[in-house]
């Protein structure tokens, strides 16, 4: 879709047939999903009912997640989930410092990343847990190095809930050694700035990992007793 045709549709109002037409389907179709909780209510002058540019996103979506094997009663929890959302600005803290890239993604194109594993609970602990926000009808992954590292551990057979708790044990960690070197730094390199002492902390945590991983590896699991 062209710039240009977006741009259109983000001001454009439908009656139910014209949003039909738009999204592909039937009449019957936009009503049923409506009658089902998908798509929101619309805005209603007198008699007639006005849909607009959120109600085609979410239609759109519909028929994406169904392409991907998604049951209607699937997409409506993950609805529920998304609804439940922070907003992005609430999350990311817009014009904060960051050295991690955010992703936009449409609810299809996440699932795509971590195909069969889109439920509404994990969507909701990934809200939870703020690697994901809501910016209108998309999401927000906090962290394209987080994402791609999380769909790869899931494509090696790792449950992405197993994913989601070994990042909230991981974060707790974090927090307490970004706590360690913060204070180690503002007692002894006063003079220093951040953009110089954050890689140094970093290259510390990663070489004393890769250690810890070495000797992990070393350690051979026990043989059982015949």
């Amino acid at each position: 879709m062209s710039d240009q045709q977006k741009a259109r549709e983000e001001v454009r109002e439908y009656r139910m047939k014209e949003l039909a037409d738009a999204a592909g389907i039937t009449v019957r179709t936009v009503r049923f999903y409506r009658e089902r909780g998908l798509i929101p209510p619309p805005r209603r002058e007198g008699r007639i009912a006005w849909y607009d540019s959120h109600h085609l996103a979410r239609l759109r979506t519909i028929a994406a997640l169904l392409e991907r094997g998604h049951t209607l009663t699937g997409i409506a929890d993950l609805a529920t989930a998304f609804e439940s959302g922070r907003d992005v600005g609430e999350l990311l803290g817009l014009g904060e410092p960051t050295e991690e890239t955010p992703v936009r993604l449409t609810p299809a194109e996440l699932a795509d990343h971590f195909e069969g594993e889109v439920t509404a609970e994990n969507l909701a602990t990934a809200l939870e847990l703020g690697y994901l926000a809501t910016d209108g009808d998309d999401l927000v992954h906090i962290s394209r190095r987080l994402l791609d590292v999380s769909a790869a551990l899931v494509r090696e057979g790792v449950p992405l809930s197993a994913v989601f708790e070994a990042g909230r044990q991981i974060r707790a960690h974090a927090d307490a050694l970004a706590e360690l070197f913060a204070t180690t730094l503002r007692t002894h390199a006063t003079g220093a700035s951040p953009e110089t002492l954050r890689p140094l902390a970093k290259s510390v945590v990663e070489a004393e990992l890769s250690m810890a991983m070495d000797r992990r590896l070393r350690d051979k699991p026990a043989q059982p007793s015949s």
